[in-house]
C-alpha cells in the first residue's frame, strides 16, 4: 500500500465528531500542517486527547481559538487561557488526567490492557467516579484505557513505509499515541526511501503508521 498522501487526501479522512490522539508538548511535536487543514476544512466536535492545548496560535491552541473542540482529555491548559475561558463559559468539556496516568492510559489503549492500578490521586478530585481497589491495605484507582479514531503525530524523518525518527523532545507523546487509534497519520519534515534511517534510529515502526503526509516545517 502507498501510505504517501498529500494534505487534501488527509484531511479528508478527518470528520465531525471524531476522537483524534494529537502528539505534541506544549506544541513541540504537534503535527502543525494537519491542524492547519482541518481548521480550514472547519471540524468541529471533536474530542481530542492530548498532553495540552499549545499556546495561543500554536499547536492545539489553533483548534481551541476555533471552537473546533468539545471534549478535552489532558494533562494541563494553564499555558493557553483560550482554554480556561471556553471551560469556565460552559463551551468545553475539560477531564485533567495526570500527566504519567495519561501517558499510561493511552499506552494501555495500545497494548490491548484493559487498565492499571495507581496511587496517582488517591483522596482528590481525580478519584470522583472511579473504582478504588485496596491491595495490601493500600488504595489504588483503576485507570482504564484510552484509544481513538485516529492519531495524528510528527515525525523529522520518515520512510516511505512509515518509519520514523524522531529528534530530540519531538518524541514526547508521539510513539505511544501511534499504537493507541485505528488510523495513525504522521506529518513529516522529510519524507526519505526505505533503508536510509539506521534501524537503530527507527523510534515508531511503520507497522503502526497507515498515512505519511510531507510538508511539516
Amino acid at each position: 500500500m502507498d501510505k504517501i498522501k498529500n494534505i487534501e487526501e488527509i484531511v479528508a479522512l478527518i470528520e465531525d465528531g471524531m476522537t483524534i490522539m494529537i502528539g505534541g508538548f506544549m506544541g513541540v511535536g504537534t503535527p502543525e500542517i494537519i491542524i492547519d487543514a482541518m481548521v480550514s476544512k472547519g471540524i468541529k466536535n471533536l474530542t481530542i486527547i492530548a498532553n495540552d492545548t499549545g499556546l495561543p496560535g500554536k499547536g492545539i491552541g489553533k483548534l481551541i481559538t476555533n471552537k473546533m473542540i468539545k471534549k478535552l482529555i489532558a494533562s494541563h491548559i494553564g499555558l493557553n487561557p483560550e482554554t480556561g475561558i471556553q471551560m469556565n463559559n460552559g463551551e468545553l468539556e475539560v477531564i485533567l488526567v495526570p500527566q504519567g496516568t495519561l501517558a499510561e492510559r493511552i499506552r494501555c489503549g495500545g497494548a490491548g490492557i484493559g487498565g492499571f492500578l495507581t496511587e496517582t490521586g488517591v483522596g482528590t478530585i481525580v478519584e470522583e467516579g472511579k473504582q478504588k481497589i485496596s491491595i495490601a491495605n493500600k488504595d489504588y484507582l483503576l485507570e482504564l484505557p484510552l484509544r481513538a479514531d485516529i492519531a495524528l503525530i510528527r515525525g523529522t524523518i520518515v520512510d516511505k513505509d512509515g518509519n520514523i525518527f524522531y529528534n530530540a523532545s519531538t518524541r514526547n507523546f508521539n510513539t505511544v499515541m501511534a499504537t493507541a487509534a485505528d488510523k495513525v497519520i504522521v506529518a513529516a519534515e522529510s519524507i526519505v526511501e526505505v533503508g536510509e534511517i539506521n534501524p537503530n534510529n527507527v523510534m515508531t515502526p511503520g507497522i503502526f503508521i497507515d498515512y505519511v503526509v510531507g510538508g511539516e516545517k
